[in-house]
């Protein structure tokens, strides 16, 4: 199953379009060029590598703790194109 899940921005690339963002502890290179002037510290969602939209930070903060619980979500999992793996 692939899962959209929040992502903290943690740096963007010079072009802009391209960006580091920390997906529950774990950093990953996302795509957002889907997003108007992402910058660091920034929420977003991301689904198969792609930034889809900001969200604040209580909504993620809320939705990683709902994945987390649910199992969805574990310390040392990789994100990947293909949807999350242990």
């Amino acid at each position: 199953m692939c899962l959209a899940v929040p992502a903290e921005i943690l740096s963007v690339s010079p072009n802009g379009s391209d960006a580091m963002a920390s997906i529950g502890g774990i950093e990953k290179p996302v795509d957002v060029s889907l997003i108007d002037h992402p910058v660091p510290g920034d929420w977003v969602i991301v689904h198969v590598g792609f930034a889809l939209n900001r969200i604040d930070a209580k909504e993620a903060e809320e939705t990683l703790r709902i994945l987390e619980s649910a199992g969805e979500l574990r310390e040392g999992m990789t994100i990947t194109s293909g949807g999350a793996r242990p």
